[in-house]
């Protein structure tokens, strides 16, 4: 199963890179896949490529969700 998840974007890099926030982890990962993304966009990730932009609303809406499977998650 692949697993891809919206972070929001940090900061630009020169070239296609970007730093990312996810849930307070800053990752470095590729905006080549991706047009026209801003500080503060959320763009879905998965290793390591950014692979589209994602509306604000439903970027926390998939958090809330992951957020919820990990409060009920067995220890």
């Amino acid at each position: 199963m692949c697993l891809a998840i919206p972070a929001r974007v940090a900061e630009l890099l020169d070239g296609d890179g970007a730093i990312v926030d996810l849930g307070g982890v800053r990752k470095e990962v590729s905006l080549a896949l991706v047009a026209d993304v801003a500080v503060g966009d959320y763009v879905i990730v998965h290793v390591g490529y950014a692979l589209n932009k994602l509306d604000p609303e439903e970027a926390a809406k998939t958090l809330a969700l992951f957020a919820e499977m990990s409060a009920t998650a067995p220890a």
